[in-house]
């Protein structure tokens, strides 16, 4: 089971990975803050990591994955009050949209998905363990954690103590303004609950790390999130865990942000683009194709050029597969290849395991061509396997749920060839006019026949170029 590497961003390095316990692999990775509906660069996390996931799974590793909710917030108070909605409704109601856009890209459910109102009993006993030991405080009606009681603070993020912001306002409460909150104070019209420290609510940061302890215990393997949350969420959940006694993570992987003209895609810059609204241009495996096929740790500029070319590269997997299936026969998941292995090994370098997948798929189709049934059948169940891997294997059942599109293609694919082989005598008898007029004949019905060294070769396409 070893092998794998990670990028560890405390480290700054990639280091083997080596779990706390052997064969069993603990994830933690910070979910939705609910205050709206999800667009593509909040579900970017989901799937590159649910990519980690399987991974793991599929080396042996028994994995526990926890991927939290955020369902209490300034934001989401102040959305459900503008909206004139109870808060709990607006948390509930954007939780599910949450929850439908990770399963309709096939992200698969964590472990358990725990929501921060569901653990403020081990929030408090959190808040407790500060105070004794010296490393909170309370003032003003609040809660706060004292930054200078941590002499490693910063480690993560690379902040020099001086110069931290925690963006949090100035609080009269605060001995230093460099401290965060861990517990608000109670006001008028807002949630809250009790404590020995008056009602109120929690901070964000406080949460992840007891929802963190509760489910994984005081040390855990990955610490997963957008590369937005290493400071200051991240540092001062270190900080707050490791100052109460817990070993915490001990790896740190964080993804790259979803851009629109350089910039972090975000509701405030308005460049926003909804899952249920992509997914009416493209379909749900094409587009967890499009938001897995970059390194996890790269930004992903998003563009409608580089959807389509996504699209184009998922539907040659899915064309390839539906033609063995019909002329050689049932398609089941084999193993992945060495170097489709070694790419994921090397902190889940997926562009070099795609890599890896089309290049089977073009041996196969080679394979195909020439009436080599079982180098097209063995590519094909190594497809299966790596992209199964992947999370997004045409064959898989979420993704084909109709057999009419299989019965599509096998007709198409007869036809296709028929036409194929008259347009290889036309060009054997050297009638350049009647070879080319099957070639657009083709292209008009929305076929496009591309000739290479191993033959002419076939793709569906249309007018938006898929």
């Amino acid at each position: 089971m070893g092998g794998l590497r990670l990028h560890d961003t405390m480290t700054g390095a990639v280091r083997e990975f080596t779990p706390l316990r052997p064969g069993h692999a603990s994830i933690y990775l910070c979910g939705a803050t609910v205050q709206g509906l999800p667009h593509i660069g909040h579900v970017r996390s989901g799937v590159a990591f649910d990519v980690l996931r399987r991974w793991l799974t599929a080396k042996g590793y028994d994995v526990a994955f926890i991927r939290n909710v955020t369902d209490i917030d300034d934001k989401i108070l102040a959305k459900a009050a503008a909206a004139q909605r109870p808060w709990w409704e607006w948390a509930a109601t954007h939780e599910r949209a949450f929850s439908a856009a990770y399963d309709a890209l096939g992200v698969l459910p964590p472990s358990a998905e725990p929501r921060a109102t569901g653990h403020i009993t081990q929030m408090v006993e959190l808040i407790d363990r500060l105070i004794e030991t010296g490393h909170a405080y309370a003032g003003g009606g609040d809660v706060y954690f004292d930054v200078l009681s941590y002499p490693e603070y910063g480690a993560l993020s690379g902040h020099r103590i001086d110069d931290v912001h925690q963006g949090e306002g100035v609080a009269t409460g605060k001995r230093d303004q460099r401290d965060f909150t861990l517990w608000k104070g109670a006001k008028p019209g807002e949630p809250s609950w009790p404590t020995p420290w008056g009602r109120g609510r929690p901070g964000w940061h406080l949460e992840c790390s007891a929802m963190a302890h509760t489910y994984l215990g005081p040390a855990f393997d990955i610490h997963c999130g957008g590369m937005d949350l290493v400071f200051p969420h991240h540092e001062n959940e270190i900080a707050q865990s490791r100052a109460a006694g817990d070993g915490f993570a001990q790896y740190w992987l964080h993804n790259g942000w979803v851009t629109m003209g350089g910039e972090k895609m975000s509701k405030s810059l308005g460049n926003v683009l909804s899952i249920p609204a992509v997914l009416q241009r493209v379909r749900p495996a094409e587009l967890r194709y499009y938001l897995g096929s970059a390194h996890y740790r790269s930004m992903l500029e998003f563009s409608e050029t580089a959807l389509q070319d996504a699209v184009r590269a998922y539907s040659g997997i899915e064309e390839f597969l539906h033609r063995v299936r019909v002329r050689v026969g049932a398609v089941v998941p084999g193993q992945w290849s060495g170097r489709f292995g070694a790419a994921l090994d090397d902190d889940l370098a997926v562009p070099a395991a795609l890599a890896e997948v089309h290049a089977t798929r073009a041996e196969g189709n080679r394979a195909l061509e020439s009436g080599d049934h079982n180098g097209a059948m063995s590519a094909a169940t190594s497809i299966r396997a790596m992209m199964g891997i992947l999370g997004c294997d045409p064959l898989d059942e979420r993704w084909e749920t109709r057999d009419e599109t299989s019965a599509a293609l096998a007709a198409i694919d007869v036809l296709v060839q028929w036409a194929l082989a008259s347009r290889q005598e036309a060009r054997t008898r050297r009638d350049w006019a009647q070879a080319d007029e099957i070639r657009d004949r083709l292209k008009e019905a929305g076929i496009e026949v591309t000739d290479t060294a191993d033959g002419p070769q076939w793709a569906l396409s249309d007018a938006d170029g898929k």
